[in-house]
C-alpha cells in the first residue's frame, strides 16, 4: 500500500470530532484551545535503517527526532512547548548511549523552548524515537496546506538538495516561520520533509490548485553548485526540512522588501500557484516543461 493511499484512508476513517479545526491531512492536527489561540500537536517517529543508521552518533539521533517535530510545528506557524517521547532501544545498548540521545533531545529542546514532561520506553530489536510535540499558535496566524491560490507565488528557505548530509544536523525553520506569520499573510505552508515534488504536490492538491516551478530559481547550497543535473535532482531529494510557502503578488512584493532591507529572511522565489487543470509542472532550464510527479521519499 502507498503511503498517500493509507492517508487517504485515514482521513475518512476517522472523521474529525468537535473541538478538531483541522485532523488529518496537515503537518499538525489543529485543535481549539483559548479565545486567541489554537492547540497544535504532532508526532514523527525515527527508526533505525530508514532515517538514521546503526553508525549515527547517538547525539544526532536525539536532535533529529526533536528537530522534525519543531519543524512540523514551525510549517504551522505555530511554537512548539511540551513533548512526550517513547523510544525502543536494544537491551544490547549502554546507558551511554541512552544517554547521548537525550542529551542531543535537551539541546534542541532548550535552543527552542521545548519542555520534555513525559513518556514511555520499551525494548526493541532497532532503535526507535518517536515525539509528540505540543505547540499553540495564534489564531491570526495559523497556516495549512490548502490555502494556496492561484496568482500566488512560491518561495522556500534555504536551499534544497543537501538533506542527505544536513538531516541529522538540521536547524528547523521556526525563526523564519514566525517572522513570515507575523508580519505578512502567507496563505499556504509545508515543511520539505519528502522533497519539493512530493510536497508541492500536496499542496497542490490540498488547495485544488496547479503550480508553475522554474528550475533555474531553485536554490542550490554551495556544495552543489556547478555540477550538471544537480538542480533536477534537488527537487526529488526528501529531508532537506526547509519550508515552502506560498503568498499573494501584493504579499510577496512586501516579502521581497523585507529580505532587502534586513537579513533574517532567506527565502527564494521559485515559481507561481496555477490552475489546477495546468497540474504541477516544472519548467526546465531550456524553457521546456514537465509534469513534476509526486515523486519522492514515501514510506510503505
Amino acid at each position: 500500500m502507498k503511503e498517500l493511499e493509507f492517508v487517504k484512508y485515514l482521513t475518512h476513517k476517522f472523521r474529525a470530532g468537535p473541538g478538531v479545526v483541522r485532523g488529518i491531512g496537515d503537518d499538525c492536527a489543529v485543535l481549539k484551545y483559548t479565545k486567541d489561540r489554537y492547540m497544535l500537536l504532532t508526532c514523527d517517529m525515527i527508526i533505525e535503517g530508514t532515517h538514521f543508521t546503526k553508525k549515527t552518533i547517538p547525539y544526532q539521533i536525539g536532535w533529529k527526532a526533536m528537530a522534525v517535530n519543531i519543524s512540523d510545528i514551525a510549517s504551522m506557524g505555530g511554537i512548539p512547548k511540551y513533548a512526550l517521547v517513547s523510544a525502543g532501544i536494544s537491551r544490547n545498548k549502554d546507558m551511554k548511549f541512552l544517554k547521548e540521545i537525550v542529551r542531543g533531545m535537551d539541546a534542541i529542546s532548550r535552543k527552542f523552548g521545548v519542555n520534555i514532561i513525559g513518556g514511555d520506553t520499551n525494548a526493541s530489536g532497532k532503535t526507535v524515537v518517536n515525539v509528540t510535540l505540543l505547540g499553540e499558535v495564534e489564531k491570526k496566524c495559523l497556516i495549512t496546506r490548502n490555502g494556496a491560490k492561484a496568482g500566488d507565488l512560491i518561495f522556500v528557505t534555504g536551499a534544497l538538495g543537501e538533506g542527505a548530509v544536513k538531516h541529522l544536523k538540521f536547524f528547523p525553520r521556526l525563526k523564519e516561520a514566525r517572522i513570515l506569520v507575523k508580519n505578512f499573510k502567507i496563505n499556504s505552508m509545508i515543511d520539505l520533509s519528502d522533497g519539493l515534488a512530493m510536497d508541492l504536490n500536496r499542496v497542490a492538491r490540498a488547495s485544488n490548485v496547479g503550480a508553475r516551478v522554474y528550475e533555474s530559481l531553485l536554490p542550490l547550497p554551495a556544495s552543489l553548485r556547478g555540477r550538471p543535473g544537480r538542480r533536477a535532482e534537488a527537487i526529488f531529494v526528501g529531508e532537506d526540512f526547509e519550508l515552502l510557502f506560498t503568498a499573494s503578488i501584493k504579499e510577496s512584493k512586501k516579502i521581497m522588501k523585507r529580505m532587502g532591507e534586513k537579513n533574517d529572511l532567506p527565502v527564494t522565489l521559485i515559481g507561481e500557484v496555477a490552475d489546477k487543470r495546468l497540474g504541477v509542472i516544472l519548467v526546465g532550464e531550456e524553457g521546456r516543461t514537465k509534469q513534476l510527479r509526486r515523486k519522492g521519499f514515501s514510506h510503505l
